[in-house]
Parts: structure tokens; sequence; C-alpha cells
């Protein structure tokens, strides 16, 4: 008897703490909240990607406006150096007939003309501050190729022109001014200027002593660095001219794509 009733507590233990049966998920189920997690980390990544694009987008169109602003500035210079040279030319398409009335102890109004427009350059440098900013921050990757290419191309033709400013340009100044220093009366020149301090350029309207000297091989020397330097100023006028076209291109070119005003 005691050993039934011994046997049921035992067997009535043992369901008391039996454990409940879990259910196994199906393959399915599983597969399910991966594809879920999988969904949601690639939405997530290609949502990141996007916003990074738009910023690149936004970034790349803010550089072009702003080289595009910079080819305005540069045009509006290269069309005034333009018209300079221009005007500088014309003022020493007189050199054989300057030079015939020195020699004859005449004193030529054309002289004092030839004097003023040689005695200094004006030379066209590169607005370069877009250029410097994509160089400097890594922001040509941001640009589409060809829009980096058409302002690689620009800057190319501007620094060929500054890198002929800094050699042939500036030398043929060099050259004049020492021929010139050589060749001129210091009465004569000091004359042609009333207030020097104030006024560094001649302001004299005629000229009332011989301002250079009559020494043909002094003349000579001194017209021939003339003639030179009237060369180089045709040369740097026609590349202005190169400048200013590929700049004028440009503009519309960025323009056209990116309706700019």
């Amino acid at each position: 008897m005691k050993i039934k009733t011994i046997l049921k507590l035992q067997t009535e233990e043992m369901e008391i703490h039996h454990h409940p049966r879990v259910e196994k998920k199906k393959l399915k189920e599983y597969f399910l909240e991966f594809l879920m997690i999988f969904l949601a980390v690639t939405l997530g990544f290609f949502a990141e990607n996007l916003r990074e694009h738009r910023a690149d987008k936004e970034k790349a169109e803010q550089y072009v406006r702003s080289f595009y602003e910079d080819l305005k500035t540069d045009t509006a210079r290269l069309n005034y150096l333009i018209d300079f040279e221009t005007k500088k030319i014309a003022s020493m398409n007189v050199l054989q007939r300057s030079y015939d009335s020195i020699l004859k102890n005449q004193a030529p109004l054309s002289e004092l003309i030839i004097i003023k427009n040689s005695l200094s350059n004006n030379p066209f440098y590169l607005n370069g501050r877009t250029f410097e900013q994509l160089t400097n921050a890594g922001g040509f990757r941001l640009l589409e190729d060809a829009d980096a290419d058409s302002i690689i191309s620009y800057q190319t033709i501007g620094r060929n022109m500054e890198n002929y400013q800094a050699t042939l340009y500036q030398q043929s100044q060099d050259n004049l001014r020492n021929a010139f220093n050589d060749a001129v009366d210091f009465v004569g020149y000091s004359n042609l200027y009333s207030d020097v301090a104030n006024n560094p350029l001649p302001d004299a309207t005629e000229i009332k002593n011989q301002l250079l000297s009559t020494d043909k091989p002094v003349l000579n020397k001194y017209f021939n660095n003339l003639f030179q330097y009237l060369r180089v100023i045709v040369q740097h006028r026609n590349g202005l001219k190169r400048v200013d076209s590929r700049a004028v291109q440009q503009l519309a070119y960025f323009k056209n794509k990116y309706h700019f005003e």
C-alpha cells in the first residue's frame, strides 16, 4: 500500500515539473525575418547614398557657379586690357617718322606719346579663386568630367598667358626702360612733369626741349627696343584675345547647361 502511494506521488511530481513543449519556427519564418532585416539595412544604405549624392551634386553646382562668376570677372578685365593694348599699338605706329624727326633735331609730339605708352606694362591675371578651391579641397571629383575638363582647359590657356607675361613681355619692358634711360635727356624729360610726386606720367601737351639723344647709336638702340616692345605688345593683345574667346565659350557652355543668369 505504501509502495503504491509513493509511486503515485512520484508520478504526480514528475507531471508537475514537466516543461511544456516549445513549438519550433518553420524555415519560412526565419527567412522572412532575415529578408525584412536585409531590406531595412539596404534601404537605409540607399537612402544615405542618395543623400550624399544630392549633397555632392549641390556642392558641384556651387563650384561651377563660382567659376562662372570668375569668368565674368576675367572677361571684363580682358576687354579692358585688349582695348588698352590696341590704343598703345596705335600710338606707337609712328616709330619710323619719330626716329627721323629726332635725328633732324626736331621735337615731334609723337615722341611724348611714345614715351607715355611705353613706360609700363598692364598684365592680365586669372581670377583663380574657384580653381584653387577645387584643387585644395579635392572638388574636381564632384564635377562631371566635361565640366572639370572645361575648367582645367581654360586654366591652362590662362596660365600660359601669365607665363608669357612673366618672361618675354616683362623682359621687353625691362630692356626698353634701360635703353630709354640711356637715350633720354634729363632736363627735357623733367620739364614734362608739373608735379611728379602726384602725377608719375608726363602731363605736358607739347615738347619744348629735345627729349631724346640725337646720338645715332644710342637712339638706334632705343628705337630697336621700342620696335621689339611693339611686337611683343601685339603678341600680348593676340594672346588676350585668345583667352577672352575661351572665356566667352565657357560662359556660354555653363549658362546653357545650368541655366545661369
